[in-house]
């Protein structure tokens, strides 16, 4: 059963979300929340594995709230799909570095967001390739911050390229065709990575491999 909270300030899209949800096997909507603060409250009491938090709310926004659900130890398994009306939107990019899973916008086909929470909940992120490309891409286009992201040196070789490749939209099996190693190879050099520079996930895989400057906006590889 994939546990679910609802975090939005429009009571309409909460209702829709979760007539939705409920009428699904093997998936719960374990609450709502109508603002950011009661929104982490609802997910320190119940620990859901998913939380779908709207991106602009009032009291705190839903980076904050992301931001303080990623920084509790006792919510690591929790993982925060964030709810926008835009699809190129740098609240995104914010969100992701904050600690999110990925993003859905709310006009997402109910068949899509079905997908999108099992893909989460299974512990992969919700970034499509076309996602990686324009919407990340796009706004770390500036300069890498090399001063506040966490150095390459711990990375071997192979991570390093696993992790450039993540950057670029790849999936895992795509990752083992470039390389042409085995599906199961690919996974754990991208697990590997992420757990040597502290990512929650997939997501902040990405966001690393752009803010440290091992990939370009223009989908280049640096060094």
């Amino acid at each position: 059963m994939i546990r679910v909270a609802l975090v939005d300030d429009q009571a309409l899209m909460r209702a829709g979300f979760r007539a939705l949800l409920d009428a699904e096997d093997g998936i719960e909507v374990v609450g709502e929340a109508a603002d950011g603060e009661r929104g982490v409250e609802l997910v320190r009491a119940q620990v859901p594995d998913i939380a779908l938090i709207d991106v602009q709310m009032p009291v705190m926004t839903g980076i904050e709230a992301t931001r303080r659900i990623a920084a509790d130890p006792a919510l690591a398994a929790v993982r925060v799909v964030i709810l926008t009306n835009y699809g190129l939107d740098e609240y995104v990019f914010e969100a992701l570095r904050a600690g999110a899973s990925g993003f859905l916008l709310k006009d997402t086909e109910p068949a899509e967001l079905l997908q999108a929470i099992e893909v989460v909940a299974g512990g992969e992120a919700l970034l499509s390739p076309s996602v990686t490309r324009t919407l990340i891409g796009e706004f770390v286009s500036r300069p890498p911050d090399r001063a506040t992201a966490p150095g390459l040196e711990c990375l071997t070789r192979r991570e390093l390229e696993v992790t450039a490749l993540a950057a670029r939209g790849l999936s895992n099996e795509e990752i083992a065709e470039h390389m042409v190693i085995s599906p199961f190879t690919a996974k754990t050099h991208v697990s590997r990575a992420m757990t040597k520079l502290g990512a929650r996930d997939r997501a902040q895989l990405v966001v690393f491999a752009y803010e440290s400057g091992l990939v370009t906006a223009r989908g280049g590889t640096s060094g």
